[in-house]
């Protein structure tokens, strides 16, 4: 197991962590300027079009809402890269490593929003739901069986085993430091709980998460407020503290420079996924009356999720001090701080907190193991299996070590996040003009209805025709 562990985290910093920087960050500001800073000049539509209850549907059948598909896609992101990715990366990194989680969140939004746009332009009405994503836009965009197979393979893994490892694994830290509780136990729990749910399918997964993900977020970011207030004079110097060690002379001489970008970038795209390919799927399944407002809701997901679940986290941390050199493991680190600003009921609630918010997290990660397997062959059977394979994961992750799990997470998602990317890159200029349309139909003062013929070429698009969405201008 060790050995298989160091050959991973060799290939990780030695290989693909330089390649993923340069592609995240260089796509990312081509996609900010090429779309007119759209996640920073729409952000007033991103919360209009949130609850927008207008819906394009094929068969009449209430769907997923641009809401749930909202709430699924960020119980994947709201979970252990909030609490304990964040806080791995400030002990590692140093307290730079949050600029560059900043940094990623808002370049990466521009990168949301092309692949939530084009998971939507691409989608294929299916029985009562959507399936769509990375796969159908890479087969049908740009018309390359074999490479979306490979990426319905890469996100199955990653997302259905390897992150959900990550997330009990977590989960397992948590409560055996805050309650002493017995691994073995959790895991048995937590396969369970997993199972319950996700063989209810995914309307169950979205009655689930809507609710939790919201609420707890909600609770965290008030915790966080409530440090911060108590700490308000320390402010001035953390933001100081931040920029300075993300560029500063002492971390580039003693290595702690490329430490810092390294960790933040990781962490950051764990977290928020902003161009991994991964949110784009949940993003299908809504019913909206214009690909542009998934791509909004998205984009609005990633700022969500970094800009204030992963900030309160790494302040609450840097306040606390200590983290320098800790023995402890992601989420034992921000237990620990948040329990030296409120006293011991803080490591109990961040206890609480994380199972909720990485629960939350395996259901949605599950979701995207199970679209891509309906992409490549609808098999029962199959479908089946990967249930079993989850449940198992679930609870092997529980119990396996801290480091393991986040190498292999690292590495299967920098190679899923470099699929994606070349994917929609190839594609931009669809996603450009979705949005061109959005923009026109906007200034006009209309509610935005998209047709496919406003395409150049609208080869592969088997939605967004004027008969299956003719009654979205009644």
């Amino acid at each position: 197991m060790d050995t298989i562990q160091t050959l991973v985290e060799n290939v990780n910093d030695n290989f693909l962590t330089y390649i993923l920087i340069v592609v995240l960050l260089g796509l990312g500001l081509w996609f900010t300027i090429k779309t007119d800073f759209v996640q920073f000049k729409m952000i007033p539509e991103m919360f209009r079009v949130i609850f927008d209850k207008r819906t394009v549907s094929a068969d009449g059948k209430k769907g997923t809402s641009s809401f749930q598909a909202f709430a699924i896609s960020a119980a994947a992101r709201v979970g252990t890269g909030n609490l304990a990715g964040v806080a791995s990366a400030v002990a590692l990194g140093g307290p730079g490593a949050v600029f560059w989680m900043w940094l990623v969140a808002l370049l990466g939004s521009a990168s949301a929003f092309v692949e939530s746009t084009l998971a939507q332009v691409y989608k294929v009405p299916e029985a009562n739901q959507y399936r769509g994503g990375p796969a159908y836009y890479i087969e049908k965009g740009l018309n390359n069986r074999w490479l979306a197979i490979a990426f319905a393979i890469i996100i199955t893994f990653t997302y259905g085993l390897f992150f959900n490892s990550v997330q009990s694994n977590t989960i397992g830290l948590a409560f055996s430091g805050g309650f002493n509780f017995d691994n073995r136990l959790m895991a048995i729990i937590l396969a369970l709980l997993t199972a319950i749910v996700i063989f209810g399918g995914l309307k169950s997964i979205a009655n689930v998460t809507q609710y939790i993900v919201p609420v707890m977020a909600v609770v965290y970011i008030i915790l966080a407020l409530f440090v911060l207030v108590a700490n308000i004079t320390a402010i001035p110097g953390m933001i100081a503290l931040i920029v300075e060690n993300a560029f500063g002379i002492r971390e580039i001489a003693g290595g702690g420079f490329g430490a810092a970008i390294m960790l933040g970038i990781k962490r950051g795209l764990f977290s928020n996924e902003a161009g991994m390919g991964s949110a784009p799927n949940a993003a299908a399944t809504a019913e909206v009356s214009h690909p542009a407002k998934q791509g909004l809701i998205q984009a609005l997901g990633v700022f969500f999720d970094t800009i204030l679940i992963c900030s309160a986290t790494a302040f609450i941390i840097i306040l606390a001090g200590g983290y320098e050199g800790s023995q402890l493991d992601g989420i034992q680190i921000t237990q620990n701080a948040v329990q030296s600003q409120v006293g011991e009921w803080g490591a109990i609630f961040i206890g609480i907190a994380i199972f909720l918010f990485a629960y939350s997290s395996i259901l949605g990660n599950y979701y995207y193991g199970e679209n891509n397997i309906g992409y490549i062959k609808n098999s029962k059977v199959g479908l089946f299996i990967y249930r079993i394979a989850v449940i198992l994961m679930v609870a092997f992750g529980t119990v396996a070590s801290f480091d393991f799990v986040w190498a292999l997470a690292d590495l299967s998602m920098t190679i899923m996040a470099l699929v994606n990317l070349y994917a929609v890159a190839k594609l931009f200029k669809i996603a450009n003009r979705v949005l061109k349309d959005y923009r026109e139909q906007r200034k006009a003062g209309k509610d935005p209805v998209f047709y496919r013929d406003v395409l150049e070429d609208d080869t592969g698009v088997e939605f967004w025709d004027r008969e299956t969405a003719s009654h979205a201008d009644k």
